[in-house]
């Protein structure tokens, strides 16, 4: 080893999409047979519910199950069931969920106009089928700002933990970066706690102690099984409204098309409180928005759309906490760990970390023959990020021919596994400050519209990301991090390092050492967090009513005008029970007053 760190660099760009891979993919929940659960391909023509719900996300699943305890539900998911596909349940197939790109894969990548390779989720569950599965609430004021009623979000919370949130337990990496927060002075000590507390904590997570995934598709055991219909694979092209006569646009059904591509129509029943929900996340509400005739009139006439509501706010505010992350090589085994410990800063960034003594499959594999317990030595399986197929591969996007594809895998083939050892610590600006668009990029739903973030277009997240920075740095050089860094690589030379791997598909520049703000320009990555298109105030109102039509709501992350705290799943999830029991409640209240009318 030298102190210049270059054996190391070159195995960067396999290491470096480890990050990715630990943020987005982890086991899940044993199989469930819904009964209530079916391919689409076995829907009727024709049907009619009280509720349909287009997205069986984060947020969709317990709002449908809510729903169904005393209506009929439709439940529309475009992907398929997470308790069929092994890569999803379990670990060891869990690096080629994401280099999956074909039409049935669980996450559907995209990459932003800003050049930043990103995915969505597209299975039942959504992006807690494929997340790191940290679990964490949002902070009270968050609550109250947004306007939620703090007792009701409570209880909507624990609701949800009942099933998914689980407390887990530390290896010697995450407990040395829990130490070091507190000793580069995140303080105070929170311990474990779902709350959002500034200081360091253990937060949740979806894993149970057996390392089983468990997603929004586990809250649908709360169902009525008799009050609601999943249909999977069922990929909705428009909703339906009644125009004319001078009245507001009503919501009335939806066009969806099954895996054969058999068109089916589904439609709300007879009654006024009779709703469409969308539920299908910051890329997919807005973009079924825009297909359905509500947007900017001026882009939704250049594809020859039909008008139903000029609302110009669809599809704008849309942000993505930007992300970036240190590599810091061990010269001892580290555990392999999602994210599980946060410091929550008061510089306006969260720092987390994820470490892995081997993120690819293993080179050798014990003899089949009868004795000698021999090994055979096999080309180490690289997942995701291997040079051919990976989201984050050691071959950037555009210069991925075959001959560089062929170099690349044979470098890395030669490898030592040491070179492997170590882990990323990382740092998530709050809010974020800078916000973009989304707009169609053609008619197809299944396509994925094009959308712009503008990072660090605002200089706060920038100021954010470098004081971030810095205070992972003091992680790093922390007595209770010894053990896991090299005593003669320095901060340079790990920034270095971090930033020759080709995260993105931005330029590169010479000085990213020596300044941070280049550094978090030139390495920003996604950590999944993108919300906003159809947000309240602009697209919804404070009961997320679609404003300026009737029977349509929108209940995701679409709606978020900031990311709530570390991560924004457990507050989702809490969103959708949230609603779904405020909507029910609405609904006897109606019925009530109906009754003493008579």
């Amino acid at each position: 080893m030298t102190t210049g760190g270059r054996p190391f660099a070159r195995a960067l760009a396999i290491i470096c999409a480890g990050v990715a891979t630990l943020l987005c993919c982890s086991p899940q929940a044993r199989g469930v047979n819904y009964t209530f659960a079916r391919d689409a391909t076995g829907a009727p023509a024709v049907s009619y519910y009280d509720y349909i719900i287009v997205g069986g996300g984060t947020a969709g699943c317990p709002l449908a199950a809510t729903l169904s305890q005393r209506s009929r539900v439709l439940l529309l998911e475009r992907g398929g069931s997470p308790y069929d596909d092994q890569r999803v349940e379990n670990m060891t197939h869990f690096m080629s969920t994401l280099a999956d790109t074909s039409p049935g894969s669980p996450a559907q990548r995209f990459v932003s106009e800003d050049g930043v390779i990103n995915s969505r989720p597209r299975v039942l569950g959504g992006g807690s089928c494929i997340n790191a599965g940290f679990y964490t609430r949002a902070r009270d004021d968050y609550v109250l700002d947004v306007g939620w009623d703090l007792a009701a979000t409570r209880d909507a919370y624990r609701w949800v933990e009942d099933v998914v949130a689980f407390h887990p337990e530390l290896g010697p990496w995450q407990a040395a970066l829990q130490r070091g927060l507190l000793e580069a002075g995140v303080a105070p000590d929170n311990g474990f706690t779902f709350d959002h507390i500034d200081g360091t904590k253990i937060g949740g997570s979806i894993f149970d102690d057996e390392g089983r995934r468990h997603t929004a598709a586990d809250l649908l055991r709360y169902a009525r099984p008799d009050g609601v219909d999943v249909l999977l694979r069922a990929r909705v092209a428009k909703i339906l409204f009644n125009v004319g006569g001078g009245r507001r646009p009503v919501a009335h059904g939806v066009v969806f098309h099954d895996s054969e591509g058999q068109m089916h129509k589904a439609y709300l029943n007879a009654g006024r409180r009779n709703e469409i929900i969308l539920s299908a996340g910051a890329m997919g509400s807005p973009q079924l928005l825009m297909l359905s005739g509500v947007g900017p009139a001026d882009h939704l006439r250049s594809f020859n759309i039909t008008l139903v509501l000029n609302q110009p706010a669809v599809g704008q505010g849309m942000a993505d906490n930007p992300m970036n992350a240190i590599f810091v090589p061990s010269p001892s085994q580290v555990e392999v760990s999602l994210i599980q410990v946060v410091g929550i800063t008061q510089l306006g960034s969260y720092i987390e970390g994820a470490s892995g003594s081997n993120w690819a499959n293993p080179r050798h594999r014990a003899s089949s023959s009868g004795s000698g317990g021999g090994q055979h030595r096999l080309p180490r399986n690289f997942g995701m990020f291997s040079p051919q197929i990976g989201q984050l591969a050691t071959v950037p996007p555009k210069q991925r021919t075959p001959e560089a594809i062929a170099r690349a895998a044979d470098a890395m083939s030669r490898l030592d596994d040491a070179a492997f050892r170590g882990g990323f610590i990382l740092e998530k600006v709050m809010g974020p400050a800078s916000t973009g668009h989304l707009e169609l990029r053609n008619l197809n739903p299944d396509d994925n519209p094009a959308v712009t973030f503008n990072y660090f277009s605002h200089p706060e997240d920038l100021r954010r990301c470098v004081d971030g920075l810095t205070l992972i740095e003091r992680v790093i050089r922390s007595k209770s991090f010894q053990r896991f860094t090299y005593p003669d690589f320095s901060i340079e030379v790990l920034l270095n390092m971090t930033a020759e791997f080709p995260v993105n598909m931005l330029p590169r520049h010479d000085n990213d050492s020596r300044s941070l703000e280049q550094f978090c320009k030139d390495t920003v990555m996604t950590i999944w967090h993108y919300h906003g298109g159809c947000q309240v105030g602009r697209v919804v109102d404070a009961e997320y009513r679609v404003l300026g039509v009737d029977a349509l709501r929108v209940i995701d992350g679409s709606t978020l005008n900031a990311s709530p705290g570390t991560n924004p799943q457990a507050t989702v999830m809490m969103l959708g029970r949230y609603m779904g029991v405020k909507i029910q409640n609405e609904r006897l209240h109606a019925r009530r007053l109906k009754k003493r009318k008579v």
